[in-house]
């Protein structure tokens, strides 16, 4: 993620956990993803928590300001460890203790990296289903 110049956010594989839906009013689904980093966040500046086909949350100790355009590069696995890129603009604001971190909409993606969500959405809703 970048403000101004290209930097990487993430480059850990990310875990599908199937936690679809849920009791918050979002306009997408969620899944939450890199949990395992949670147990060693002290020694990680930041990275994304959770994906939805419109965005991300990534935890951060140091958010950046509303409306910032960040440059998006992360990993989730799925067969392989898969690569999604693209861009877009800080939206939400968390500095509560615990849960400090941003949420980043999607401006743009590039084919590959929506398919890929689409991919990790329709496993996570098959894995429900059972």
């Amino acid at each position: 993620m970048s403000s101004e110049h290209e930097k990487e956010t993430v480059n850990q594989p990310a875990h599908l956990m199937a936690d679809i839906g849920g009791d918050e009013k979002r306009q997408h689904d969620r899944v939450d993803i890199n949990v395992e980093l949670q147990c060693i966040e002290d020694y990680i500046a930041e990275y994304v928590i959770s994906l939805s086909q419109g965005g991300v949350f990534i935890r951060s100790k140091k958010p950046l300001a509303l409306g910032t355009k960040v440059t998006l590069k992360f990993s989730v696995i799925l067969d392989d460890v898969e690569t999604v890129d693209g861009e877009g603009e800080v939206v939400r604001v968390e500095t509560a203790p615990g849960n400090t971190g941003m949420g980043v909409a999607f401006t743009k993606l590039t084919a590959e990296s929506k398919e890929l969500i689409d991919e990790l959405f329709a496993r996570a809703a098959a894995a429900a289903a059972k």
